[in-house]
This record gives C-alpha cells, sequence and structure tokens, in this order.
C-alpha cells in the first residue's frame, strides 16, 4: 500500500468529495492562491476554480458565519482556520450559530459544515498559539468533534465529515503535517464516533487521541521492555465518544490511564475517568489516573514545553503507578 502526507490525505479527501458533491467548496485564509497555509490544499485552485476554493480576509467571524449561511441554504462548506487558536475570533459562530440551529429551527434547518484546522501545540509558538481546543467544542451539543491521529483515520474522517448534515469541527496537528502513513487507493470512509485500539495489550488501558497516540506508542514500547503490556485506544471522535470500545478494553485490562494535550480542568481525560468508574468501577484494580498538559500558558522556551506538555516519561510513569511499580 502507498504511504502519502498528512496533508495528502486531507487534499484527496477534500479532492475527492469536491469532485462528487458540487455543493462542497473550501473556504479561509489562503487556501487558493498560496496553496494554503500547510499546503492541504495545494493545485485545488487550479482544478476547482475560484468560487469552490476561496481566499478570505484575515477575518474568522465573518467568514464563518458565510460558511454557516451557506450550509443552511443548501451547500456543504469546508471552513479552515489557520489554526484553532485564531477560531475564538469566530467562536460565537460556531457554537452560537452553527451548532444550535437546528434545534432553535426546530429541525427546519440543518448545518452540513465542517471546521478544520491544527490545534494545540506546534513548538516555540507561546502561549497564544498552543492552546488545545478540543475539549472546549466537545462541551458543546450540537457540533461532532473529530481528531485525527494518522493520515489513514484523517482521509477517511474527513471524507465523512463532509458528508454530514451536522457541523463538525475536525482538528489537526501542525506537527503530523508532514507525517507519513499507508493510505488505500481506492475509497473509504471511516464511521463518526468509532474509536480505533492501535495497540492490543493485556496489562493496563491507553486512551488518547490526536497527535499524542504518539506518545503513548513511545511509553508503551518503553514499558514492553519491563514486561508491562499497554493497550492503546485512539479515540478518534470526541464528540460523540464511543465508551463501549473504552469500557471493553478496560474490562480485559482492568487499569487505565487517560492521556491528553489539554489542560486539566475539564478535559475529556475527566469525561473518560468518570464514565469508567461509573460503568466499569468493579472491573479497575487501580484508581484511573490522568495524564493532561500543565495547568499553566505553554511557556516559549522548549525545556517548559517539555516540562509542561505531556510524554512518554509522564505516561510510564503513570501506568508504572497503577501497576503498582
Amino acid at each position: 500500500m502507498r504511504s502519502i502526507q498528512f496533508r495528502e490525505a486531507l487534499r484527496e479527501a477534500l479532492s475527492e468529495e469536491m469532485r462528487r458533491d458540487e455543493r462542497v467548496f473550501l473556504m479561509g485564509e489562503e487556501v487558493a492562491e498560496y496553496d494554503g497555509a500547510y499546503k492541504v490544499s495545494q493545485g485545488m485552485l487550479a482544478e476547482f476554480g475560484e468560487k469552490r476554493v476561496i481566499d478570505t480576509p484575515i477575518a474568522e467571524l465573518g467568514f464563518a458565519g458565510i460558511g454557516v449561511g451557506a450550509a443552511m441554504n443548501g451547500l456543504r462548506p469546508v471552513i479552515e482556520f489557520m489554526t484553532f487558536n485564531f477560531s475564538l475570533v469566530a467562536i460565537d459562530q460556531v457554537i452560537n450559530s452553527a451548532a444550535k440551529m437546528m434545534s432553535m429551527s426546530g429541525g427546519q434547518f440543518t448545518v452540513p459544515i465542517v471546521f478544520r484546522g491544527p490545534t494545540a501545540s506546534a513548538g516555540m509558538l507561546s502561549s497564544q498559539h498552543s492552546q488545545a481546543f478540543d475539549n472546549w467544542y466537545a462541551n458543546t451539543p450540537g457540533l461532532k468533534v473529530i481528531v485525527p491521529s494518522n493520515p489513514y483515520d484523517a482521509k477517511g474522517l474527513l471524507k465523512s465529515a463532509i458528508r454530514d448534515d451536522d457541523p463538525v469541527i475536525f482538528m489537526e496537528s501542525e506537527q503530523m503535517y508532514g507525517e507519513k502513513g499507508e493510505v488505500p487507493e481506492e475509497e473509504y470512509l471511516i464511521p463518526i464516533g468509532k474509536a480505533d485500539i492501535k495497540r492490543s495489550g493485556t496489562d493496563v488501558t491507553l486512551v488518547s487521541f490526536g497527535k499524542i497516540i504518539k506518545t503513548c506508542y513511545a511509553a508503551a514500547e518503553e514499558l514492553e521492555k519491563d514486561g508491562i503490556s499497554c493497550e492503546i485506544v485512539d479515540l478518534r471522535t470526541i464528540r460523540p465518544i464511543d465508551y463501549d470500545t473504552i469500557i471493553e478494553s478496560v474490562k480485559k485490562t482492568n487499569r487505565l490511564v487517560v492521556v491528553e494535550e489539554a489542560w486539566p480542568l475539564g478535559a475529556i481525560a475527566t469525561e473518560v475517568a468518570f464514565k469508567v468508574q461509573r460503568e466499569a468501577f468493579d472491573y479497575l484494580d487501580a484508581p484511573v489516573l490522568r495524564v493532561t498538559s500543565a495547568d499553566v500558558p505553554l511557556p516559549y522556551a522548549p525545556t517548559l514545553i517539555e516540562a509542561a506538555l505531556p510524554n512518554a516519561g509522564r505516561v510510564v510513569k503513570a501506568v508504572k503507578q497503577v501497576m503498582y511499580k
């Protein structure tokens, strides 16, 4: 099977869906003439033209609102935020319009729109460009929230998101755009709301999503040297969450560590821990532990970034704690 970059998988998903359905269009800052800030939309202007690949001013609130209106009137927009840090300027349109419109209209209007772009840390970008907003949007009824961890999942989930009749938040990582993974040439879809067991294990369940899955892999390989077998569950979708897959894994391993790049208060990890203790308490041989970002704005210095974000060492320490080792 061929191996392509994360950005190429996203581009294929967008292009295939635009060829399949003329109602789909892409809009955002630098998506057209510049081929995308991260080259996700490279070559798409030449193929689809300026009416379907649309450059916007630096005005997230404005073009998010245009997207919502277009979706209400039968189109299927994909709105690219250069980073979800900038989506705060548009959050009123996302939450008060897109997420609530079907409910407020009594089902008269659907809003089939995808808001996509990079989220969370991406190196030395300091506090205002390094926030993980995954759990913020997952807190909103009416939205679906997807955070893929590899090119294969990214393509299949983005195609499903574009075809979905609900507003979808599709969150990527700037640090993953150049990473390669196997992606089939034939068309495929991945259902929204279904987790995936990325690695089977017997001693402890690691639950995560997005680029932090790599941290779980690194920790699992290190722990294997000590005879500890980790099962890695990639949520892929954090609204809705596939609790059944998590609980079945915990029933097998009897221990759970949840790893997430977010501040600890109100994190997805908190919700997963609650659900597991509510539904699988009798299967737990140790308290559920979380590994999250430190409860501080992300610093600029590399040493402080390393200390603040989840890393393999912190996951190893948490696993050994639930193993009582």
